[in-house]
């Protein structure tokens, strides 16, 4: 908790004549804001370290002497000698004039602006920046009115492509360094530099190295100028023809706040916002681009019902859809309710409580994903209702653990919190198969574990013969991968048990916490609830005005797919489910063909909807209002940017079945959903214990073949990508990773020069990938989990099982 400072431990100086005072180490730029004085500057940025770099905020200084009488910084005889206020900082007694009182300061200045425009070109009115551009406002307020220059300004080639997405003006640079500096401090990619000297210093990459990082977009927002662009935006629009919405981004659990520009009904780009408690200024390039796949051509923007003489599906009106719907479900019986993690947390509750009320099953899960039953015990005992665990924690850990998590890839605000972090005290340590190149931006420690391995390395890590020292005051994160590792999350609740660390658990999609807590489990109802205790159920139900609610724990995923085979579920409503993502790709497929009716809720079409019964258009994050709960349980609501008929909220939609089936939800808006939320409270009885559950085998690699270990990478094939070229353009190229000895077994007579592939096989087929040395352990092979294909599930073999690999030289 930040606490405000003893007026002792403030230092007093006069700025334009105002007393301030200010914590020590307070810049003098940053003290005259609080004054309301704006000092012009380019190359300052409050999250990032001082560099004096443009000159722009020079002002007149003078420091008390020995005597106690103040003594102007002189520079030649006689002659004031201008300071960089973003450089200083502010000392007891010291006396500030800025351009507001002192003309010497705002003669530097304006002479300082005069330099910046000798080269700079005047091309405002097609430049990206005109409008929202400091130059052009600086140079109105801090400027001459006339230029002096008559000669021929510098020109260069342009755009030149720092990366598929980043293009660079070169000619309107002003050597301000944020990109740089951002660069190397914040995100830890230095792939841009400032190179050559004096006039012909230039921002410029490194000889066949584009700027590759997952967080790139973060350079054009804070370029003072417009000399670093977005090629997706380039040329799209103007600042003042675009409205202006905040939100919360859509594609981690990580909560991070933006805001969305948009113009006739239409989005044209999205910024950081600014939340110092979240993503501070930073987002990814992920949350800053990847928002065109819901303007994508095969958007649904009409219900569809099956004919039942064509077969086909045709387009329905929606009083129409809703009634087939409600009649295919009740006539195929015995239904379940399967939906992805990208719904929001008043969708959420919407299919819980459909799933409760309207088919009276607790056969729900939104976990369109490898799962395990002690992963659902751990959600109910462990995650649901906790937030031990912040971003300001980060801060102040000794020690962060990482188990099953990626944070580069899975949860980019994360990352850069820890990055922070770990320029301070905390160490960050990473249990997983190698040291990636998120875990060497961190500085960090590798305990090499292969996948299935993991209850046996955290049983150690507080033992000092690994060197971790996993105490009191660490922070353990678990990835949900571990859903896949027998025994792990068991290991790491003992392990936080035994040292008092806490335990924070990170999804990787944005509603999957917000599922959690709304009861899309089929152990919990929301807020929550252990379905199998009584006095849950009564209270849940006196709530939703109805007599009694299913007692037995249901099915999760996994058992609603076999059900589905079997003939026991026969009927099924999905949303956001990809079959691709499931643990049996094939499997899930045979299931939705197998229903007796199937209802899907989706944004666009896609192989889930070819195959049901009756399609709902449902509206994407941009077209309604609603909340997602971050991994550390924080409540980040948003409202809709646009007014969209076509599509409704999935609540709505469910609403509307639900009245058909003479079992109503009691609610059709975001704002009804949010009261009901709020009026029905957390669970305040006991928790359910967790259950690790029947110990399990740790799959070993059969003789001959490699253990997989895999996981998505930031940029993929995913489809909230879509439609968006360039960030698909800047994806790290998929690659397969194998230690020292597996590849010079298969490599090692590679002729020079050659580039090794490899060939990998598994029970779902084969893949063939270039190859790439990294400190696995031996027997393990990793490849990114859906950059190739339609990603490892469906085309190679499951996590942790084994595969083969052949490798030849291309």
């Amino acid at each position: 908790m930040t606490t405000t400072p003893e007026k002792t431990d403030l230092v007093t100086l006069t700025i334009d004549g105002i007393s301030v005072s200010v914590p020590p180490g307070t810049l003098v730029i940053r003290a005259a804001e609080q004054v309301g004085v704006q000092i012009p500057r380019f190359c300052d940025h409050p999250l990032l370290a001082p560099v004096g770099a443009c000159r722009q905020c020079l002002v007149e200084v003078a420091l008390p002497g020995p005597d106690g009488t103040l003594k102007q910084m002189q520079g030649p005889p006689g002659r004031m000698k201008p300071q960089a206020s973003c450089t200083i900082v502010a000392t007891e007694g010291m006396e500030v004039r800025t351009q507001i009182s002192s003309p010497g300061a705002d003669k530097a200045q304006q002479g300082i602006m005069e330099f910046l425009l000798v080269n700079h070109p005047l091309d405002c009115p097609v430049c990206d920046k005109g409008g929202e551009c400091p130059l052009q406002n600086q140079a109105m307020s801090n400027g001459r009115g006339e230029s002096r220059y008559d000669g021929v300004k510098r020109t260069f080639p342009k755009p030149i492509n720092i990366s598929a997405q980043v293009l660079l003006d070169r000619e309107r640079c002003v050597l301000c360094a944020r990109c740089t500096r951002f660069s190397e401090e914040i995100a830890g990619d230095p792939f841009i530099a400032l190179i050559e000297r004096g006039a012909l210093q230039q921002v410029g990459i490194y000889e066949k190295e584009p700027f590759e990082s997952y967080f790139s977009g973060n350079t054009i927002q804070i370029c003072p100028v417009g000399a670093l662009t977005s090629a997706e935006y380039r040329f799209r629009s103007r600042p003042f023809d675009l409205v202006s919405n905040p939100s919360i981004a859509e594609h981690d659990a990580c909560g991070a706040a933006i805001r969305v520009d948009h113009r006739r009904g239409k989005v044209m780009r999205r910024l950081a916002g600014n939340d110092p408690e979240v993503n501070e200024e930073w987002i990814t390039d992920k949350d800053r681009f990847a928002f065109s796949y819901a303007q994508a051509a095969d958007r649904l923007s009409y219900p569809s019902v099956r004919d039942e003489e064509t077969g086909e599906l045709r387009p329905a009106s929606w009083p129409e859809a809703f009634a087939v719907a409600a009649r295919g479900l009740r006539e195929a019986g015995a239904g379940a309710v399967l939906t992805g993690g990208r719904v929001t947390a008043e969708d959420a509750y919407a299919y819980a409580k459909f799933a409760r009320v309207a088919l009276a099953t607790n056969d729900i899960d939104f976990r369109s994903r490898p799962l395990s039953a002690e992963e659902t015990s751990f959600l109910g005992s462990h995650v649901a209702l906790s937030g031990d665990v912040t971003y300001a924690d980060f801060d102040k850990a000794s020690v962060v653990v990482l188990v099953g998590f990626e944070p580069e890839d899975e949860a980019g605000t994360i990352f850069l919190r820890l990055r922070k972090a770990t320029k301070g005290t905390t160490r960050v340590v990473s249990v997983a198969p190698y040291t990636t190149r998120g875990l060497t931006k961190l500085g960090g420690q590798l305990v090499p574990t292969a996948p299935g391995d993991e209850a046996a390395a955290l049983a150690g890590l507080d033992s000092s013969g690994t060197g971790v020292g996993v105490d009191a005051h660490s922070v353990i994160m678990l990835g949900e991968r571990l859903a896949t590792s027998p025994g792990a999350l068991a290991a790491a609740v003992e392990l936080a048990g035994r040292t008092g660390a806490r335990l924070a658990w990170v999804p990787r999609r944005a509603g999957d916490r917000g599922a959690v807590e709304a009861g899309c489990l089929p152990t919990l109802l929301p807020g929550g609830r252990p379905v199998t205790d009584a006095r849950a159920r009564v209270d849940a139900a006196a709530a939703w005005g109805v007599d009694s609610l299913p007692d037995k724990a249901g099915r999760d995923a996994d058992a609603i797919v076999a059900g589905l085979v079997s003939g026991d579920v026969r009927g099924l409503v999905i949303g956001g489910v990809d079959p691709d993502d499931t643990r049996d790709p094939a499997a899930t497929r045979a299931a939705i063909e197998a229903a007796a009716f199937v209802v899907a809720l989706e944004l666009r079409e896609t192989d889930v909807t070819r195959a049901a019964d009756v399609v709902f258009p449902v509206a994407p994050v941009t077209d309604k209002a609603g909340t997602f709960v971050t991994w550390d349980g924080r409540v980040r609501a948003f409202e809709a940017v646009f007014s969209n008929p076509a599509s409704l909220p999935d609540l709505r939609i469910l609403s509307g079945i639900a009245d058909e089936l003479d079992a109503p939800i009691g609610f059709r808006t975001v704002e009804a959903v949010r009261a009901e939320m709020s009026s029905l409270g957390p669970w305040d009885g006991a928790r359910p214990a967790f259950e690790q559950g029947r110990p399990a085998k740790v799959p070993r690699a059969k003789a001959g073949s490699l253990r997989l270990a895999t996981w998505k990478q930031m940029i993929d094939n995913g489809s909230m990508q879509d439609a968006d070229a360039h960030l698909r353009a800047t994806a790290r190229r998929p690659v397969a990773r194998l230690g020292q000895t597996a590849y010079d077994d298969l490599f090692g007579m590679l002729d020079p020069g050659a580039v090794p592939q490899a060939t990998l096989t598994g029970d779902r087929g084969s893949v063939t990938l270039p190859v790439e040395v990294a400190d696995l352990p031996d027997g393990v092979v990793w490849v990114p989990a859906n950059s190739v294909g339609r990603g490892v599930l469906a085309d190679l073999a499951s996590p942790g099982s084994s595969v083969t690999v052949k490798g030849a030289g291309a």
